[in-house]
């Protein structure tokens, strides 16, 4: 047993003490309460705003160089401490301690990265079409951004809202996901110890109560949103109402095509890696596996045999390959997808059982499921666990089709040896990301990210493509 961390919320550069309520547990071992927490509301988020709204004024006039000193020492005290923070994650959201320092060690490069970028935002000097006038356009900040985080990447996608915000002298008040607030908090404390100026960045822990008023709040000028459709749709009407910006990334349904030319074992390798790891709890996981009728069965055959060598259990355990789920609820929701698809024609081809193992926790078996239709609901309803189905298709086309068909469209990849039937995936696929011979999971943090249709909206996340989101373009000019 580890000791329980008691957490609180941080405003105006201090944490603020608060009663704690609210106990998280460990996934791995539901008898370990892994941090006791407060549950705030419209007091804390009035108070946060407060302090990222005074703070504001001197945090974007800045000079650059000041932003990107505080990233760089924080990306650095992050790597540097990789494998303790790790740890905090792998107990308190379930990955294995691989993934979990995996994850905080990604978001110390992110950190790093921004520091980069907030010194190479730059503008563009145009000629005018009047004679004697010059043009200019330069990029300024918005001011006060609300960042509602998920608990699937607890501290990665925190710093990939966080950083370009901060870096280009933006002002912050997170809300982070219910069950993983201790490890979004070691982020916030690590960054205030690099230097960031008290309420620059702020954190309100709670239940969606916080995250809707910093969707209301008048002095909120933008939100950032990571989560279920459900919600982001109340998140952008909410922000539209008031002409806040919205930036929403809701998930996906993600097609992975096997065509008949794809190296076997290769395919294999690449539909665990994205459909299994992680707990299957990621919004780029392999959830339908779109198998061309000649590689089908072998493929099927292959890929359960790999999938019953994989070794559940506890998250700390250095012998784990798939950590527990996050939370009951998200165990049950997969094991409930299991009857569906089972009730709807679906065979189980491996796993689907529940699992009892030597300390109580949120286990999951992987599962395979075969013989399903693209109309299924296996194949069009967000499953978010280690389960993925397979659809047997006669040709590219159909497959094509198929991997197109649902609402979803963030990631989506195919596994092939022909040359013309990747470029035509990589044209015709609607999905903001593609892969070839490539998982659907696993993209990098200094390119842009986001899909089509439900999966996102507003603009994209991550690398170059940030500085749309937390900057706005001022064109002037200048007369001789």
């Amino acid at each position: 047993m580890t000791d329980t961390l008691e957490l609180s919320h941080w405003i105006d550069g201090e944490k603020v003490g608060a009663d704690r309520p609210g106990e998280g547990l460990n996934p791995s071992d539901t008898r370990e309460v892994v941090a006791r927490q407060p549950q705030g509301g419209s007091a804390e988020v009035d108070a946060a705003v407060a302090a990222a709204r005074a703070a504001f004024p001197a945090w974007s006039e800045a000079s650059p160089e000041v932003r990107s000193d505080v990233l760089d020492r924080a990306g650095m005290l992050l790597l540097e401490r990789r494998e303790a923070i790790g740890t905090l994650l792998s107990r308190e959201e379930g990955k294995t301690l691989a993934e979990g320092i995996g994850e905080t060690a990604r978001a110390g490069r992110i950190l790093k990265y921004f520091a980069g970028e907030a010194l190479r935002l730059h503008g563009q000097n145009l000629a005018s079409v009047r004679p004697g006038v010059e043009v200019q356009t330069y990029r300024q900040a918005v001011g006060v951004f609300g960042l509602i985080t998920p608990w699937n990447f607890p501290i990665a996608i925190p710093a990939w809202k966080a950083a370009p915000a901060l870096a280009f002298g933006n002002t912050v008040v997170i809300k982070p996901a219910g069950p993983t607030p201790a490890t979004a908090e070691a982020l916030v404390a690590i960054l205030h110890e690099a230097g960031l100026p008290k309420g620059v960045l702020n954190m309100v822990i709670g239940r969606g109560n916080v995250g809707q008023a910093l969707v209301d709040h008048p002095d909120v000028d933008g939100v950032s949103f990571t989560g279920s459709q459900g919600v982001g749709a109340g998140v952008a009407a909410g922000a539209v109402a008031r002409q806040a910006r919205v930036q929403l990334e809701m998930g996906g349904k993600n097609p992975l095509i096997v065509l008949d030319d794809a190296d076997l074992d290769r395919a294999v390798q690449i539909a665990l890696d994205g459909s299994y790891f992680a707990t299957g709890q990621r919004c780029t996981a392999s959830s339908r596996l779109i198998v061309q009728d000649g590689i089908h069965d072998r493929f099927v055959e292959a890929l359960a045999e790999r999938l019953g060598t994989l070794k559940v259990g506890p998250a700390l355990d250095p012998t784990t390959q798939v950590g527990p789920a996050v939370s009951e609820a998200q165990m049950e929701t997969s094991y409930r997808y299991v009857d569906i698809a089972r009730g709807e024609g679906g065979r189980i081809v491996t796993g689907g059982e529940r699992l009892s193992l030597e300390t109580p926790g949120w286990y999951v078996q992987p599962t395979l499921i075969c013989d399903t239709s693209a109309d299924m609901r296996i194949n069009a309803e967000e499953v978010f666990g280690p389960v993925a189905s397979t659809i047997r298709v006669r040709t590219y086309e159909e497959a094509l089709q198929i991997a197109n068909g649902t609402e979803f469209g963030l990631s989506a990849g195919i596994v092939t040896s022909s040359l013309k039937h990747a470029r035509d995936f990589q044209r015709r696929a609607r999905a903001g990301m593609t892969m070839v011979n490539l998982p659907t999971a696993g993209v990098d943090y200094h390119v842009p990210f986001g899909g089509t249709k439900k999966s996102s909206y507003g603009a994209r996340e991550q690398g170059f493509a940030a500085a749309d989101f937390f900057t706005w373009t001022k064109t002037s000019y200048t007369a001789s």
